[in-house]
């Protein structure tokens, strides 16, 4: 089978402006903006800051408002939206960092719906609740066509308008001048910023604004606001408005409470007869059979009366559905959904301590009925999410996270047009008579296993949601449960929520097993009759244990602190196999997380012959007599078979080793808890939709599915099976938390790119509520994995909202003594390689401060270092108190490192390829640690806690230094060095670890390394299965090298053309050899070719970054961000643009191109960086090329530079790297106005595509021949890597442009020049292009930089400046 890639790959962010299906995303980067110049004073800059900043991203909610709504003000003093002709537009406006989105771009058709549904349909896909106390208002900004920089180069006041929100049902004359008092709810009017700003500098717009208001919002109002900005010329622009809602803050705003099924409660009752008695905590054979008596999943309705709803008469104004459900939910309204968000929803955290609501705006349902008795009916579908998951273990441990029986949570909130509000269809207490429950359609869900749908049920219960589907009143329980399937369809009252365990119970139960708590000193308890987990924030003391039986300790919802995980992209399988048997194979072209859709049903399952089911598509036992289709997910083929690979996928790690039982032996699965029967010993990625037999109108039945809808898998191929021919119309939802993407990079490169979609297709497979390690293995939140790839992920994703609700999430799990944890919600996982006590490895624990430092460098929220430092000062006072002992007695360290050889206790520079230097990275991170408190005390004015931090980030710093720089080698490797090993030199260096009089020669030294023969399973059966001549080209090339010894073949891995380094080695070599002048061999190892690069991933079809640098087929993900620094190297370094190291709030970017020596190896390259401010963007390329590409190591050529820089205070400094000629010459101007950047991107994008559609990106791949057992190269055109020069480019050079002003003794001075808004055009004239450097080959040192005369450029003569500084974000680590 020929692997292909898919033609729609959006890996290259250029494509991702002419996707037409990613509406917000084009829309969003549709506004690269130009803007002006601000102060210089740095340090300014960060000083006084008492606002927030940033944005979130989707798409602007003028689409759909009504003509007149956009033109029409309320009254004279309000101006319309959209209007006035200032220089500086705003767009992307947001509250708490979370926008409106319309619709999600990759929204499935709507599905069937019941006759009797309402007409009636919702005005959006997620609405951004907020609670009274916190609301902070956030905009970007881009330039208008054809207005000057100057008018760009400053903002001199904005105005923030906000109103309550009248839907577009509600007639003209509601906006009379009259209803304007009740309408507007605040009006900043208009705030001067040139000389009053609080963030310290003129003519920039505040991180954000707080809400201004007297008084708070009254909850459950729906509001919609705007914002004016006001140019350097006085003249303003309008945004569009944006739509909002104030949700419950209090305990007391929520009149609803947790409802359950009656028997899903009495099966965590241990004196109900339903409960099966648990032996001990990890009794998961027990834990099943209660599991399976809550199957099928329930349903939950609820009827609104028209006398409820109606008051006195008076008109609705807006109604508010605010609701949670534990595992996931969706909701309906008169049989219509709310919205396509699902898989995952609530967010994933710890639920005990805090749950997630979201907040809908049913108003349109009641408007749209023509007659004000009409009643309605409220739907509420569930899923067993991460709350109540399949009891099962493995590489991801459940049994740790907090259970319950499935559960939901709801009220609406009215608001009447004089301003009254009332609370309705509340659940429980009150409310609990209209409120009914039973068993329905999903018999399972499950993150890891998938779902099964009974087809039957569904077409059985069509309506169930609506009115006419309402039965008059619930029967009382017909049974005790025994059998949840004679439950089906029969609805019944729900009872409240209950348990006896406390959340202080919970808390020390998690303490005792992870170690952070002795014995001596837990509190006992009393046994519990009730024991499900207590669900979310309250503190447990305010409510005793006999109250939590008449009423749960169900605390203090938060509403949802980001967007959604939802639908982003609709894909058509590139290919379609009949594998026979009725069994088809569907591959999408790349890997993503989400599941099939199928737009009309699937066709007639037949038996396959001698009815033998493949492997993987059975159905279980007990359901025998069903008929049945399934759907297999995998993100490669079994290299035996052609079949998936569903070993390498198996969920938790739970497999037999697949055909060879090579990982794992033949029964590992035989005896795990709860195992499906119909897995075949391999956790499988698997939906099924179920016809029991003895039902007629099989035909029609299978028509009507659709999807599965609370669980995700992780693939690129689906097998589906068995029917006579594939379905018709079917699509792949790619599913990921719907923040926007804003970072993007393109170059002349192949490998770059290619290598660079590799990270971002990972990441948007793995942004799931968390960020995840692998999206169907384990699925879970790794700190380490967040540390070595977050700056790829901020560069290229909006994450200012997501990393902000997961710095909470370790917040809520840190323990009482100051541990943090591994994940973010503790799982036992490696807890070994920490120092003891409940922590987690010391790199991974360090995640929430390093992480919180770079979100203010990014976003400026001041809000979260208020928030978060004192968790993150009692972790540091827990590594003072507990590191040196936990080192020496826990992880068997002498504090000498007289016997450590490396490789010590600790999970260091993971999955390297080198030995990996544990000391350094342990005690690294408790440095950087320090350094994360210090700077945050600084921003925060805390000089007492500044002081003692860098005081013990200095000693630390010192403590390793003495000690790597002790054998006098000048290597900076620990004192008993047999091998060098990673991240040495170059996570020392990077961090100013090294003391500046010692950094030449340390960077020098480096240079001595050396690749290493790899001999790992893949790779030795690969050449046993090579034809010779392959093996002969392949060694002549430098990929293979043979032993002299045996005469056999083998593999390598390269120091300087490849990679040795694990997660966080590369990030650190890539950037250091960029930042201190090798920036060519940093390109080399980059785009290096063979083993350990990505070109080797590339090679074997990848089409996301594998989790090893070597190839596994039964144990390594293929789906795994971890390795994925090298993107932000790309954009930062490679194309030049990245955050400045002081900066906070992205205001200030550093634009520093590096370029190769020669152009054969790199010709252009382009980026662009999101920011709170607006967009960023660089691209380069080298001009005046000679034909004759043998002159691309030696002539002179010119290199063209173009810049964008936002409005509303974003700032460039330019570095350019030092010319290798006294002949070369840099000038550089700007536009005097701003070109219709808009419509020459959008040429430049339908170029590209047509670029993309061609198939030419990376042109070859390995193929396996199944009959000779022999591997083969086969050519084929992919997507992946195309290559697309940037719009930039295409703006015309002689139009409009300033004098050129040259800057060449700046940049020979090494003097970085200050940009301010605007479009810049930069020449570098008569550039020397050289040969590259080659070292010693493929597997050798590079001798000429490590030698005692070469001079090692200017990076070396600066001691001095070789420190790290308190204001810098980037180099804490």
């Amino acid at each position: 089978m020929r692997s292909t890639d898919a033609l729609y790959g959006l890996g290259i962010a250029v494509i991702l402006f002419a996707v037409g299906t990613l509406i917000w995303s084009s829309r969003r980067l549709n506004q690269i903006v130009n803007s002006e110049a601000i102060s210089n004073s740095k340090k300014a800059q960060f000083l006084g800051v008492d606002l927030i900043t940033t944005n979130n991203n989707n798409e602007n909610s003028n689409t759909r408002r009504p003509e007149w709504r956009q033109h029409h003000a309320i009254d004279d003093s309000i101006p319309a939206p959209e209007s006035g002709e200032g220089a500086i537009i705003p767009f992307d406006l947001s509250v708490n960092f979370l926008q409106l989105i319309d619709k999600a771009p990759g929204a499935p058709p709507e599905p069937p719906l019941a006759i009797d549904a309402s007409k009636s349909r919702p005005e959006e896909d997620f609405l951004p609740i907020v609670t009274p106390s916190t609301i902070n208002f956030r905009w970007r900004h881009r330039a208008r066509v054809g207005s000057s920089y100057q008018d760009a180069s400053k903002i001199r006041a904005y105005r923030i308008i906000v109103r309550r929100y009248q839907h577009t049902t509600f007639e003209e004359s509601h906006w009379s001048e009259k209803n304007s008092s009740v309408t507007v709810v605040w009006d900043s009017g208009k705030v001067d910023i040139i000389d009053n700003n609080s963030d310290g500098e003129e003519g920039v717009q505040p991180h954000s604004v707080k809400w201004g208001a007297n008084d708070p919002p009254t909850v459950g109002l729906i509001l919609e606001w705007m914002v004016q900005i006001f140019d350097n010329n006085d003249r303003y622009s309008t945004s569009a408005y944006t739509k909002f809602a104030v949700g419950p803050e209090k305990e007391d705003d929520w009149n609803g409470e947790w409802i359950v099924h009656p028997h899903d409660m009495n099966s965590f009752d241990t004196t109900s007869k339903l409960h099966t008695k648990i032996k001990k905590f990890g009794d998961l054979h027990t834990e099943c059979k209660n599991w399976k008596k809550r199957r099928p999943l329930p349903l939950f309705r609820l009827k609104l009366s028209s006398e409820e709803l109606n008051m006195e008469e008076e008109r609705i104004s807006s109604a508010l559905l605010v609701i949670s459900g534990l595992g996931s939910f969706r909701v309906s309204f008169d049989g219509v959904p709310l919205s396509t968000s699902g898989p995952i929803d609530p967010a994933f955290t710890d639920y005990s301590k805090r749950v997630m609501y979201r907040g809908f705006d049913v108003t349109p349902f009641l408007h749209g009925s023509e007659e004000t008795t009409i009643n309605h009916v409220i739907g509420v579908t569930l899923g067993s999410g991460w709350w109540d998951h399949r009891p099962i273990t493995g590489m991801a441990k459940p049994q740790f996270l907090p259970r319950g029986p499935v559960t939901v949570i709801a009220q609406i909130m009215v608001t009447y047009a004089s301003g009254k509000t009332r609370v309705v269809g509340e659940s429980g207490k009150n409310g609990m008579a209209n409120w009914q429950v039973t068993r329905g359609h999903i018999r399972e869900s499950d993150l890891f296993t998938g779902e099964i749908v009974d087809l039957n049920v569904l077409a059985a219960m069509e309506g169930w949601d609506t009115v006419s589907g309402w039965q008059s009143e619930a029967v009382d329980l017909i049974n005790d449960g025994t059998d949840p399937y004679q439950n089906i369809n029969i609805w019944v009252k729900p009872v409240p929520y209950r348990t006896e365990v406390t959340h202080d119970e919970r808390k020390q139960q998690m303490a005792l097993l992870s170690s952070a708590l002795s014995n001596s000193k837990a509190k006992k308890y009393p046994k519990r009759k009730q024991v499900a987990s207590p669900i979310g924030k309250l503190v447990p003391s305010e409510i005793p244990p006999v109250m939590a039986m008449e009423r749960i300790a169900i605390g203090k919802l938060v509403p949802s602190e980001i967007p959604p995980v939802m639908a982003m992209e609709r894909i058509a399988p590139d290919e379609i196999h009949d594998l026979g048997s009725g069994r088809w194979l569907l591959d999408f072209g790349k890997a993503f997380s989400g599941m099939l859709h199928f737009d009309e049903g699937l066709p007639q399952p037949i038996i396959p012959h001698d009815s033998t089911y493949p492997r993987g598509h059975g159905f279980r036992k007990e359901f025998n007599s069903d008929s049945f289709i399934t759907v297999v997910y995998g993100e490669s083929l079994e290299l035996t078979t052609g079949d998936i690979n569903r070993v390498l996928v198996a969920g938790m790690g739970l497999h037999d080793g697949g055909y060879r039982h090579k990982s794992k032996p033949e029964g590992f699965t035989d005896n795990k808890a709860c195992f499906p029967s119909d897995h075949d010993k391999i956790l499988t990625q698997k939906d099924i939709y179920v016809v029991p037999k003895k039902v007629g109108q099989g035909d029609k039945l299978y028509s009507n599915a659709r999807q599965s809808h609370f669980t995700t898998h992780a693939f690129r191929f689906a097998e589906i099976c068995c029917t006579s021919e594939p379905p018709r119309n079917v699509y792949a939802l790619m599913y990921r938390t719907a923040m926007q993407e804003w970072g993007s990079f393109d170059s002349s490169s192949v490998l770059l790119n290619g290598g660079y979609e590799l990270v971002k297709n990972s990441l948007r497979s793995n942004l799931l509520s968390v960020q995840s390690d692998c999206p169907h293995r384990e699925k879970l939140p790794y700190g380490g994995d967040l540390i070595a790839n977050s700056p790829s992920a901020m560069h290229m994703f909006d994450m200012s909202a997501f990393y902000k609700k997961t710095i909470r999430d370790w917040m809520d799990a840190q323990w009482d003594n100051g541990a943090y944890t591994e994940t973010s919600v503790w799982q036992d996982l490696n807890d070994y390689a920490g120092i003891g006590k409940g922590a987690g490895e010391t790199v991974w624990a360090t995640a929430p401060p390093v992480l919180t430092v770079r979100h203010m460098q990014h976003y400026g929220d001041m809000d979260l270092l208020e928030e978060s430092i004192a968790s993150h000062t009692r972790w540091l006072e827990f590594l003072n108190k507990e590191f040196d002992k936990g080192m020496e007695d826990n992880l068997g360290y002498d504090k000498k490192l007289r016997t450590y050889t490396g490789d010590g206790e600790g999970l260091g520079d993971w999955l390297a390829l080198a030995p990996r230097d544990t000391y350094l990275t342990h005690t690294g991170f408790y440095m950087a640690a320090s350094r994360c408190v210090a700077y945050m005390s600084y921003k925060l004015g805390n000089l007492k806690m500044q002081k003692k931090s860098i005081a013990l980030a200095e000693t630390i710093r010192n403590r390793i230094s003495r000690l790597y720089l002790m054998n006098g080698r000048d290597t900076f490797t620990y004192p008993m060095t047999q091998h060098p090993a990673t991240p040495g030199p170059e996570m020392s260096l990077f961090a100013r670890i090294v003391p500046g009089k010692k950094r030449c020669k340390v960077l020098k030294n480096w240079f001595r390394r050396k690749g290493e023969p790899w001999e790992g399973d893949e790779e030795t059966l690969f050449l046993k299965e090579l034809d010779p001549s392959y093996a002969e080209q392949m060694t002549k090339a430098g990929i293979l090298m043979k032993d002299r010894r045996s005469g056999e073949y083998l593999f390598s891995s390269s120091q300087w053309q490849g990679f040795g380094e694990g997660i966080f080695g590369i990030r650190y070599a890539l950037k250091t050899l960029s930042d201190m002048g090798f920036h060519h061999i940093a390109l080399r190892k980059a785009s290096g070719v063979g083993f350990a690069t990505t070109e080797y991933m590339l090679t074997h079809n990848a089409t996301t970054m594998w989790e090893s640098w070597w190839r596994s087929e039964d144990v390594y993900s293929r789906n795994h961000p971890m390795l994925g620094a090298v993107a932000e190297w790309m954009s930062s370094s490679v194309a030049g643009v990245s955050l400045y190291p002081t900066t906070i709030g992205g205001r200030q970017v550093l634009f520093w191109p590096r370029f190769p020596k020669s152009a054969s190896m790199l010709r252009f390259a382009s980026a662009i960086q999101g920011t709170p401010v607006g967009d960023f963007a660089i691209a380069w390329r080298f001009e005046n090329l000679p034909e004759d590409k043998s002159g691309y190591d030696s002539a002179a050529v010119t290199i063209r530079i173009r810049l964008l820089i936002p409005p509303g205070g974003g700032k460039g400094i330019l570095r350019l790297p030092m010319p290798v000629s006294k002949e070369t010459k840099i000038h550089i101007s700007h536009k005097e106005s701003f070109p219709d950047l808009d419509g020459i991107r959008n040429e430049a994008n339908a170029k590209c595509l047509r670029r993309r559609k061609k198939r030419l990106g990376f042109h070859w791949n390995w193929e396996y021949d199944r009959t000779k057992k022999q591997w083969y190269t086969h050519k084929s055109g992919k997507s992946i890597g195309t290559a697309c020069e940037s719009f930039l480019f295409d703006i015309v050079p002689n139009y409009q442009w300033t004098k050129q002003v040259e800057i060449t003794h700046d940049v020979f001075s090494r003097k970085d020049r200050e940009l301010a808004t605007g479009f810049y055009d930069i020449v570098i004239s008569n550039w020397q292009l050289e040969q590259e450097v080659e070292g010693t080959g493929r597997l050798g040192d590079i001798p000429q930089y490590y030698d005692n005369e070469f001079n090692a450029g200017p990076y070396c003569n600066d001691e001095e400046t070789f420190d790290w500084h308190i204001d810098d974000a980037t180099h804490i680590i």
